[in-house]
């Protein structure tokens, strides 16, 4: 088993429930309070639960690459967060004038962290 990988999947597992728990009544249903139309709350709805489908997924496959190791779905969970990276560090600083007024890109950077010295650990054969 590949413990940083595990500790990764453990770290969405956690960000997940924030999300669901602490974010849902923060942001999710006051988007479908203050947004002006259905439409607008309906497409609020659909990004925030594809957020939480998307970190659930990250949770399955590091848990999965923990005792099965693929460099290809490494490498592809790698890039989306640093997409995700890119996009908290572009929209904080740029309409909020911080990084910090939404810390998340921490949290995804510990995972790539996580990612690059998991896939270096000498117990992981990397297969393609």
């Amino acid at each position: 088993m590949n413990i940083p990988l595990t500790i990764a999947g453990a770290i969405m597992v956690l960000t997940t429930a924030v999300h669901i728990f602490a974010g849902g009544p923060e942001y999710h249903d006051a988007y479908q309070t203050v947004l002006p139309t259905a439409h607008l709350a309906s497409m609020a709805a659909v990004l925030w639960h594809a957020i939480t489908i998307n970190l659930i997924v990250f949770a399955v496959a590091y848990f999965w690459l923990a005792q099965h190791p693929s460099r290809p779905l490494m490498i592809a969970l790698a890039a989306m967060q640093i997409g995700w990276i890119g996009l908290f560090l572009f929209y904080g600083t740029t309409m909020l004038g911080s990084l910090w007024p939404m810390p998340q890109w921490v949290i995804f950077a510990a995972t790539v962290l996580l990612t690059i010295y998991g896939a270096r650990q000498r117990d992981v054969a990397l297969v393609t």
